[in-house]
């Protein structure tokens, strides 16, 4: 009989539970609860997000698909605010009550905040500018606020602190990192090795680190100007991040009558104490006295859970032996077991190289490692946690458990046992993974997709291709998709476009009958290949509603609660008294809850219900802006030369030129340009896809490639041309030859250093390969293809293209190619 498992937590250790509990095929019906409105994510990663070396979509570990794939009902975004263990329910913020044969309780932790005076505004929470650092929300919020400021206040010098610290170096100029205590990471590293992490932080990235430094109060009284320390020291900042650690998330627990101390106390089998029908795993989990805030004893915690739930007998969970090995702030750092010696008999061998940032320390007892610390230098680190783990005796040549001279070698994938944890961010094995291999996948990606090991933090991507190698019999294969210009077709951009043209292919499904083997469709690819056909095809391209994104579909940007954006079209950000009293009385109109001006000098008309935008379109009767798609967006514009006194060019008129020549030209990716009338850059014209500064003697200058988001480059000259004419011709010609070779979704910064700015610059400008003629002709087939989307308010494309929709949960996720 089907029995009713809810679980309240949609974390990383709920989400693991439940994919535990289905792999054993357990027989229940089950119903998950999240305060949070997405899938389950990889909070480890969301540093990597911060920093800009990761996406959102690629820190996702389970999207909604997959709960509706494994009959999963998820309750995102609903709170569970009393569990009523007599009577086997749970009562969630909506005054709803779910009934459960077993229960599971994986509500993790928060954010602790230290006693600061002015930290928080009874008005909103955190004070402006103080960000707590532990959600999506959380990260999204300090990148929003961080790109406007310039100097950044860290509190936490933990791992959570230091990575925060370096994410927030790519967002502002100046970041200092405080911590109470007397050294860096004072759980995980002992003084020396906290000392010379700190000294490496501050030589090699720049952060400012201040010790046994106790913030006593948040400076400013509508946004943070500074903090002011226990000793009176104050320290200028217009951004606070507070990563002091977590506390278990146990309060509603406790309010239920269940039993909590540190945490909620467990048994070995992690049933709740004194309840034979509720368990509780994770970081609000107390076990013997308890708690673990690492994810390998989390994933240990799962399996036996979903042992026990599942009628497996005998099995328990004993605790964690502690141990993890990491980039801390981009510094390779490993610790496990003791940071100090106990005992008078305890060994310890420590090797310290202070030039180098290299600190290494061993301790022994009774031949047995129960504790190392590396600061600097994880290359033998893996085979330390082994000894760790299995408590094996040691050499007796000590020096070789740290260096390579010829004894003890790190342990080839052939000496590992099976159940030897390989990635412990998402607890992979190598069992797990030679189990993959097994089942006929040979590459390394392929293999980090299925079991996504090495998609945490990636230290351990070195050992999961010599695993595969040594399981695949010597030698991972070659990956064919790598080179494919989306997922479901098997062809890189070059041949997918010939064979395109030859076989006159004008819609996504004909792609798919005619090019994949079975036909078969791939939702991930028809974004990118509905682009590609309308690049290739203009207007004789066959349009599928349903290979379009939503934005695509109503000509919007969605939002995170389902509602969409209105951006009119301002060319070169220039607009008049008439435009702007039409947008204001739109937007009072239609009660719009937010008017914002965009970093493209646009008016943006936020939380517009999807069923209002043909009306909204209609009043406002201007073009559309285009800032949803992936195409061309904005010329931003600064005043030029009618008034001001530094402009030496007309920027606003070439910008506007540029604009409407080149509205709603598609790519593979969203390109935002800008015209600057002198070198003093005020339209930022120096970061843009494609910039162009006026100089003196009437020149322009022409700069490609650059960025000044996430990924921050500035633009390589392409050129300097003599007129505006010759502009607009090679603006057009280079964004052609973008539209035609970049993969998909592969913005301008990423395309120029990959193709070289001097082979760009050979096709652009010098025509060396004889095409430029044909990039003229293709890029204006395109532009008198145009056609404003917003005309479709008068006769949609669909019956339900405009119909009301059910406010979502999260944002739909882009594709992104691996």
């Amino acid at each position: 009989m089907t029995q009713k498992l809810v679980v309240i937590g949609n974390g990383m250790a709920g989400a693991r539970t439940v994919e535990e509990i289905l792999a054993r095929n357990g027989d229940f019906s089950v119903t998950m609860f999240g305060d949070e409105p997405y899938g389950n994510y990889n909070r480890i990663m969301l540093s990597n997000l911060l920093a800009g070396v990761e996406t959102e979509e690629g820190i996702f570990l389970n999207d909604l698909a997959w709960y509706q794939d494994n009959g999963i009902t998820l309750n995102a975004g609903v709170k569970i605010e009393r569990i009523d263990a007599k009577n086997k329910t749970v009562h969630d913020s909506n005054g709803v009550a779910t009934p459960y044969d077993k229960l599971i309780i994986a509500t993790g932790s928060y954010s602790w905040t230290p006693p600061m005076k002015n930290v928080h505004n009874p008005k909103r929470g955190y004070h402006q500018g103080v960000f707590a650092f532990r959600t999506l929300d959380d990260t999204r919020g300090m990148i929003r606020y961080a790109r406007d400021h310039e100097r950044a206040v860290v509190i936490g010098g933990g791992l959570l602190g230091l990575e925060a610290a370096r994410g927030l170096q790519n967002h502002v100029s100046h970041v200092t990192l405080l911590h109470a205590m007397g050294h860096l990471m004072e759980r995980q590293l002992d003084p020396k090795a906290g000392q010379m992490l700190q000294a490496s932080v501050e030589g090699k990235l720049g952060i400012n680190v201040i010790t046994n430094a106790m913030t006593s109060e948040i400076l400013g009284k509508d946004r943070v100007t500074g903090v002011k320390l226990a000793d009176g020291t104050v320290i200028e900042c217009d951004v606070v991040v507070i990563a002091a650690g977590i506390r278990p998330n146990t309060q509603m627990v406790a309010d239920s009558g269940l039993p909590v101390e540190r945490g909620i106390v467990v048994d070995d089998q992690m049933r709740v104490q004194g309840q034979d029908d509720i368990y509780s795993v994770g970081e609000c989990a107390q076990h013997r006295g308890n708690l673990y805030g690492l994810v390998a004893p989390l994933w240990d915690q799962a399996k036996v859970l979903a042992d026990h739930i599942t009628g497996t007998t005998g099995v328990a969970y004993t605790g964690s032996k502690l141990h993890t090995k990491l980039k801390v702030a981009g510094i390779d750092v490993a610790s496990m077991g003791l940071i100090a010696p106990e005992h008078d008999e305890d060994e310890v061998i420590v090797y310290n190289e202070p030039k180098k940032g290299v600190y290494k320390q061993l301790i022994i007892r009774d031949d047995v490692l129960v504790g190392a610390t590396l600061v600097g230098d994880n290359s033998k680190a893996a085979s330390l946690i082994q000894h760790f783990d299995r408590g094996t005796a040691l050499p007796d040549e000590r020096s070789s458990l740290i260096f390579d001279i010829g004894g003890a070698v790190e342990e080839s994938p052939a000496e590992m046992s099976d159940d030897t944890q390989v990635c412990n961010c998402n607890g992979v094995s190598k069992g797990a993974i030679c189990g993959v291999v097994a089942g006929g996948c040979g590459t390394v990606s392929g293999v980090m997709d299925k079991t996504r090991a090495g998609k945490g933090c990636g230290t351990c991507k070195p050992l999961v291709q010599r695993i595969v190698e040594w399981a695949n019999g010597g030698a991972a294969e070659e990956d064919p998709a790598a080179s494919w210009y989306v997922p479901g077709v098997p062809m890189p951009k070059p041949e997918l476009m010939a064979a395109i043209r030859k076989y006159e292919l004008k819609s996504v499904s004909s792609v798919f009958a005619k090019l994949v083997p079975g036909g078969e469709h791939d939702a991930k690819s028809k974004m990118g290949l509905a682009s590609l056909l309308k690049m290739m095809w203009a207007d004789q391209y066959e349009d599928e509603r349903d290979a379009r994104f939503i934005n695509d579909r109503v000509h919007g940007n969605i939002q995170k609660d389902g509602t969409f954006s209105v951006v009119p079209q301002m060319k070169g950000g220039v607009t008049t008294p008439a435009e702007l009293k039409r947008i204001a009385e739109v937007a009072e109109k239609y009660r719009v809850p937010m008017v914002k001006l965009t970093g493209g000098q646009r008016i943006d008309l936020l939380g517009v219900p999807k069923e209002q935008l043909p009306a909204m379109w209609a009043d406002l009767d201007m073009p559309s802006g285009y800032a949803y798609a992936k195409s061309f967006r904005t010329v931003k514009t600064c005043v030029g030369s009618d008034f001001c006194r530094f402009g030496v060019g007309d920027s606003t008129a070439l910008g506007i030129a540029i604009e409407e020549r080149f509205q709603g030209l598609e790519g593979p990716g969203k390109m935002k340009l800008a015209v600057t009338g002198c070198p003093r850059n005020c339209a930022e014209a120096y970061v843009k896809d494609l910039g162009v500064v006026a100089i003196d003697g009437g020149k322009w200058e022409i700069y490609v490639g650059g960025a000044a988001g996430a990924h921050i480059r500035k633009g390589d000259l392409l050129t300097t041309v003599d007129s505006a004419e010759e502009v607009i011709r090679l603006t057009g010609r280079f964004l052609q030859y973008y539209r035609e070779n970049a993969n998909w979704l592969e913005r301008t910064y990423a395309f120029v250093p990959r193709i070289g700015i001097d082979r760009i610059r050979g096709i652009v400008i010098d025509d060396v390969d004889g095409i430029a003629a044909a990039l003229d002709a293709a890029v204006e087939e395109a532009v008198q293809s145009y056609k404003d989307p917003w005309k479709e308010r008068a006769e949609p494309a669909t019956p339900g293209q405009f119909r009301t929709s059910l406010p979502l949960t999260v944002l739909p996720q882009v594709p992104v190619r691996s």
